[in-house]
């Protein structure tokens, strides 16, 4: 079990806030990318393929970080580092979720959800908060 999330992280996971993820390419270099997620519990998940690389890095190594920005106020944020596990998502479910929440609508890309889309869960060992107080 990881850390809990601070409440600001699960207020702007709860809305619409653009999380960046953090992995770690073949020769070590960060590679990152914005993603649509949500919170389960005190997890972050999002969805990705599994043959994109963020989901090649996270098969070679789980060590990920997120940083969850406020919506808001972009100078505040609360950063995730942690370890991912990945598991399989046939049928796109998560992205069809997220897609109505971010977009209002479905997921529309039916290509690619008949690919190998897969579910990121990302629990907490180190949490960092910044507030512009």
């Amino acid at each position: 079990m990881g850390k809990p999330l601070p409440d600001q992280a699960k207020q702007w996971l709860d809305g619409t806030s653009f999380p960046i993820v953090g992995t770690v390419d073949p020769d070590g270099r960060p590679q990152l990318s914005i993603v649509w997620a949500k919170r389960d519990g005190d997890a972050i998940v999002f969805s990705t393929l599994a043959n994109r690389r963020k989901g090649r890095n996270l098969a070679r190594d789980p060590k990920i970080s997120v940083l969850v920005p406020n919506p808001d106020e972009p100078y505040e944020y609360v950063e995730v580092r942690g370890s991912a596990v990945v598991t399989p998502d046939p049928g796109g479910s998560l992205i069809d979720e997220l897609s109505w929440r971010y977009n209002g609508r479905g997921f529309r890309e039916a290509d690619e959800k008949s690919q190998q889309r897969v579910i990121v869960r990302v629990e907490a060992d180190h949490v960092v908060v910044y507030l512009d107080d």
